[in-house]
């Protein structure tokens, strides 16, 4: 599996992803892999829609068909509804089992 987090320079909750990420991954998981982001142009190519964005293979899991690419910070929201800066490690968990589950 090819995880990405993209991000623009000094976003304050790529640590949170990354350390989300980290306990929502197997032990023998690949690396995880920062790309900082810093134009519009680099946001489009890649498909960011904020910063963290999280892709798996190549998507986002957690962007709808509406959400725009944006070389900005980035909301996403808890299972209660609240506002966090990045997914919490449940959301990570089942986006990562999803994706497993559509590449066999």
């Amino acid at each position: 599996m090819d995880l990405i987090v993209l991000a623009v320079p000094d976003c304050p909750n790529v640590a949170a992803m990354l350390e989300r990420l980290e306990q929502a991954l197997p032990d023998d998981a690949a690396p995880v892999d920062v790309h900082v982001i810093s134009s519009e142009a680099e946001a489009a190519r890649y498909g960011m829609h904020g910063s963290p964005t999280l892709l798996i293979n190549g998507t986002d899991p957690f962007a709808s068909q509406d959400t725009t690419v944006s070389v900005s910070c980035r909301i996403y929201r808890d299972a209660d509804g609240r506002t966090i800066g990045a997914p919490s490690v449940e959301q990570l968990t089942d986006a990562l089992n999803h994706a497993h589950q559509t590449q066999q």
